[in-house]
């Protein structure tokens, strides 16, 4: 968990299984510290019994030292106090523990850097239990060095006598001793936060890919969706114009009938093989084949198709042919193909068709185009200046070209009919003479439409 308070990161308050360990630690280090002191009295180099604290003082103090320890973790900055307290009275008063008090003291400073939410408020009671410490060490020493009875084997006199010395190792040890504390606690609280901060962006990362590969899921099926479209919307389109041109023949003309359902067989045979090839290829993408993917090469063959299903097409060729990109190549088919589907779905019986490939200084284009002879005798059948229809045609191309760098225009054309035009910007941008700018072609359009 990565929370913050007013000064930075905080570290969350510990887990069940950690108050446990606390726990168990508190009890172990409560009960070894008095079998320590008892060693220690029965070793006597700390003087005779009759010199060591009354037992109440030993339960107080040792009580104090150890007992809270197992709140460290969540109240880090007041078990460091009561600590401290325990810790004075078994050192003043003769609790001859300096073993497991001394851990004691330094496991709960410790515990004030690695654990303290606050960390104005944990530097300032670790340097103040320090400084408080030291004080009382110098304190002692001072009354130390005017008691002749006060390690009489140290000699006094001189500024390197030997208990000069013994107050210097005294103040290094306890130096080290607290500094090592409050080091190693500071060290702790930044690796947690460290540990934090990655885990952090770990779950940042893990939820920005799990976001792309739902997003990418989308855009997968919308590609399918739309390559299905494109597919099914043109081959059903024809079979149904054919199935309901054999079905007015069946009886007067048995040939032109038997025709018509040809076409209907064929459509359904190339939907069926077209579908198969999706299928394939999203199963196994890395055996596609990219000279066997449709393209503008093969629009002759969709011309034809066209014009079996009744509705007469030409395909004129403007410029020089150049290989285009696979994606693009892809995206001029479909955009002719489902053109196409809606000229027979909506221009009408009798609609011709003209579909225009240019190949310009610095874009590539395709125009779909037609006269619209029903739209124009009777309803016009826009809406909002598109088919009468659901719009995933049009979007569909828009999002196939768009895809590609190119944008598509769709409009009704002034003198009846529907135009779709395709454009995709090509790297080369050098002028070719005698080819008109882009705005005389879009001049050349208007004159085209005004002619028809």
């Amino acid at each position: 968990m990565f929370s913050f308070n007013g000064s930075g990161w905080a570290r969350p308050d510990p887990g069940p299984e950690q108050l446990r360990i606390d726990v168990g630690i508190a009890l172990v280090l409560a009960v070894a510290s008095p079998v320590v002191g008892l060693l220690y009295v029965r070793t006597g180099i700390y003087g005779a019994e009759a010199d060591y604290a009354a037992p109440w003082v030993w339960a107080v103090g040792i009580g104090l030292s150890t007992l809270p320890l197992a709140l460290r973790r969540r109240y880090p900055i007041a078990v460091s106090l009561l600590v401290s307290i325990g810790f004075f009275v078994c050192g003043q008063y003769g609790v001859p523990d300096l073993l497991v008090v001394q851990i004691s003291m330094f496991l709960a400073l410790y515990t004030v850097g690695a654990w303290g939410r606050d960390r104005r408020a944990a530097l300032y009671a670790r340097l103040g239990i320090t400084g408080t410490m030291l004080v009382w060490l110098v304190v002692n020493l001072i009354i130390s060095s005017a008691d002749a009875e006060s390690f009489p084997g140290l000699a006094r006199s001189g500024i390197f006598s030997a208990f000069a010395t013994f107050a210097a190792i005294q103040i290094i040890t306890n130096l080290l001793y607290f500094g090592a504390a409050i080091h190693f606690g500071e060290r702790a609280w930044r690796a947690a936060r460290a540990q934090a901060l990655l885990e952090a962006q770990g779950r940042e990362l893990e939820l920005e890919r799990r976001t792309g590969a739902a997003q990418a899921v989308a855009l997968d099926r919308v590609a399918i969706a739309r390559e299905l479209h494109d597919v099914v919307a043109h081959h059903v389109s024809v079979m149904g114009i054919q199935a309901s041109a054999a079905r007015r023949l069946l009886g007067r003309d048995v040939e032109r009938a038997e025709a018509s359902l040809e076409i209907v067989e064929s459509s359904a045979h190339a939907a069926i093989d077209e579908l198969r090839s999706l299928v394939r290829t999203l199963r196994t993408p890395e055996t596609d084949d990219a000279s066997t993917t449709i393209g503008i090469s093969h629009l002759p063959a969709l011309i034809a198709e066209s014009q079996q299903a009744g509705v007469p097409t030409t395909l004129i060729t403007i410029g020089e042919h150049r290989p285009l990109p696979m994606l693009v190549d892809v995206a001029f088919y479909r955009v002719v193909q489902e053109a196409l589907t809606n000229v027979r779905k909506h221009a009408g019986r009798g609609a011709e068709a003209t579909v225009r490939l240019r190949f310009n200084t610095a874009s590539v284009e395709i125009e779909v185009s037609d006269d619209g002879v029903q739209r124009r005798l009777a309803s016009p059948g826009l809406r909002g200046g598109t088919p009468r229809g659901s719009g995933l045609g049009l979007r569909g191309m828009r999002e196939r070209i768009g895809a590609v760098g190119g944008e598509v225009q769709a409009r009704q054309r002034e003198h009846g009919g529907f135009i779709v035009r395709a454009t995709v910007p090509t790297r080369d941008t050098s002028p070719v003479p005698g080819e008109p700018a882009p705005a005389v072609r879009e001049h050349e359009h208007e004159h085209e439409e005004s002619r028809a």
